[in-house]
């Protein structure tokens, strides 16, 4: 039971949801602060993505831990994608797959943010990881920006297509935890409302994660695409507030959902 269920709200799919899920970023916080997460924001987190290499740098039984709690409650774990990229570049892709699945991930992100990987052998890694009874959610995009603009969005469109074909089950569109200059956002962070358009209407918006670390970005998006629009790179902090924004309890969608 909720505190003044006497306010009628929007509302939301049930979890195991399939749309409108919100990622987090877990950056490395403590097994204290993952169970004060969960007992108040649980209901509304869908996916928490170990962020980057942070697990590398922390005890395995921490690590195990603190998955079995966010699995406990009903929501998914998976790696960052730069980790991996870190153990294709070294030759361990299939030993990494192997271990996150031991250490009781459900998820793995696939990504060529930073390290190249041909559209093969992104192909096959998302194939493996399938094989592993992982479920798979690939990036698109770069994180140098310099990289990232040289990307059409042909190329972004055509990228998502072969790898949901491989068995990847949703899209991540690239904006790291800054949100400027990259994938569907400007230099100043505003959206490419074009971009959006033709990402939903080529891949449709289920499949797709837009990366929305700032609450402007999270609110535009909302307002455009719906409430069930699915938002990724939330800091923990942000997974209540994010969802008053999704629920109209929140002056910026309040009426206008």
């Amino acid at each position: 039971m909720k505190a003044f269920e006497m306010i009628t709200i929007p509302v939301r799919e049930e979890k195991p949801r399939k749309t409108g899920l919100t990622t987090l970023l877990d950056r490395g916080i403590g097994y204290h602060a993952a169970l004060d997460l969960t007992e108040q924001a649980a209901d509304y987190i869908d996916l928490i993505k170990l962020g980057w290499g942070t697990s590398r740098l922390m005890p395995e039984e921490a690590i195990k831990k603190k998955i079995r709690l966010y699995r406990d409650n009903q929501i998914m774990v998976s790696n960052g994608g730069t980790i991996l990229e870190i153990a294709y570049q070294q030759g361990k892709a299939t030993a990494f797959l192997k271990s996150a699945k031991e250490l009781g991930m459900d998820s793995i992100e696939v990504s060529n943010g930073v390290v190249t990987i041909n559209k093969e052998d992104k192909r096959n890694l998302i194939v493996e990881a399938k094989e592993l009874g992982l479920e798979v959610f690939s990036e698109i995009g770069r994180k140098d920006p310099l990289e990232d603009a040289k990307l059409t969005l042909e190329d972004r469109i055509e990228e998502a297509k072969n790898d949901m074909a491989a068995g990847a089950s949703k899209i991540i569109i690239e904006a790291r935890e800054g949100g400027k200059g990259l994938g569907i956002y400007d230099d100043k962070g505003s959206v490419k409302e074009e971009m959006v358009r033709s990402l939903v209407s080529e891949i449709g918006l289920g499949n797709i994660i837009f990366e929305a670390p700032d609450k402007s970005q999270q609110v535009h998006l909302i307002l455009n695409l719906g409430i069930n629009v699915s938002l990724g790179n939330i800091r923990p902090d942000d997974a209540i507030p994010l969802e008053t924004l999704r629920r109209g309890l929140r002056g910026d969608t309040l009426g206008k959902l």
